[in-house]
């Protein structure tokens, strides 16, 4: 890894869509990026195909559904004694035609184990990382369709982010379990669930270590991306005509550029510098809207299921 005086953020799954044009917007800035990848081959060409300066940016790998990856991407990260001065948990995967669960390398579901047990041990990891930064922060990607506060959060397709109880992880979380509810497996809606899971985890980030740390934990909605490669394996049907809908119907239609640079603004800019905060464009676009701090539904923001949820996720990455 190469050194820079430029501040400097760690940005999972970067080699496409919003992780990558978020590396692109942060490097026009003046920062300096990890990307962190599984598939180095296609970040470099990713890199390469939008001519980022070789000089900003790093290629390192990390594979979110394998905690072993994690704790060696890290271990590779604290051995360099470098600050870091941001973290952006943006990587995720979404397979809404599987029929059967996919299993992480430790057994998990894939949804969960790449979206959110990722990052939650990668988040915890590099907590002591980001403190010896000046101004840290830890920006957590969410979704709307994880948040019953805003309509794209109550479309019962497959059903809505749910965690039940937390039986299934209660259970271990493994084979034949799939769902964190304990409830027959639905791979769209284990998307949703493991996004909720990213923003409850940012909000117990920021109720345990925001005061202590000084650290800055947000997430964000940029708006619908729905041209990003996270649809790649969704039906050929719904990626001709989802984007169609939101630039037509809903006007919620945001560009993979447009929304890196959002994300580069909750990372960089001064006006998100406050902790806590889930931040929104709408979900209706309009030329020079402004972003807000956007209330989560009750299932993301209580904070006794928040610390449950926290206890066992501990428990599944081994922390």
């Amino acid at each position: 890894m190469s050194r820079s005086d430029s501040p400097l953020a760690i940005v999972t799954g970067a080699s496409s869509g919003v992780g990558l044009h978020t590396t692109r917007a942060l490097i026009d800035k003046g920062w300096h990026v990890i990307m962190a990848c599984r598939d180095l081959g296609k970040a470099d060409a990713a890199a390469k195909s939008l001519n980022l300066p070789e000089v900003s940016y790093e290629l390192t790998h990390l594979d979110l559904s394998d905690l072993s990856s994690v704790r060696m991407f890290h271990a590779a990260f604290r051995a360099q004694g470098r600050a870091l001065d941001a973290l952006v948990c943006n990587a995720a995967t979404y397979l809404p035609q599987l029929k059967e669960p996919l299993r992480s390398p430790d057994g998990y579901e894939i949804s969960i184990a790449t979206n959110y047990l990722g990052h939650f041990l990668l988040a915890n990891l590099m907590l002591e990382d980001l403190q010896n930064a000046s101004a840290p922060r830890l920006v957590t990607l969410g979704t709307v369709t994880a948040n019953s506060e805003e309509f794209g959060g109550r479309i019962p397709i497959p059903a809505p982010a749910d965690l039940g109880d937390f039986q299934g992880m209660k259970d271990g979380f493994k084979a034949p379990i799939a769902m964190i509810d304990g409830k027959p497996f639905k791979p769209g809606k284990a998307y949703k669930d493991s996004k909720l899971c990213t923003m409850m985890m940012s909000r117990e980030l920021h109720a345990r270590y925001s005061a202590s740390t000084g650290i800055v934990f947000s997430t964000l909605y940029p708006g619908c991306v729905a041209e990003t490669p996270l649809f790649r394996n969704a039906p050929k049907l719904f990626q001709k005509v989802f984007p169609w809908f939101q630039k037509t119907i809903t006007k919620g239609y945001v560009s993979q550029p447009l929304s890196g640079e959002r994300v580069a603004q909750v990372v960089a800019d001064p006006a998100f510098a406050q902790s806590g905060i889930h931040w929104s464009w709408g979900n209706r676009q309009h030329k020079g809207h402004k972003a807000f701090a956007q209330s989560l539904s009750s299932k993301a923001s209580d904070a006794a299921r928040s610390r449950a949820l926290w206890d066992l996720s501990a428990g599944l990455v081994g922390l």
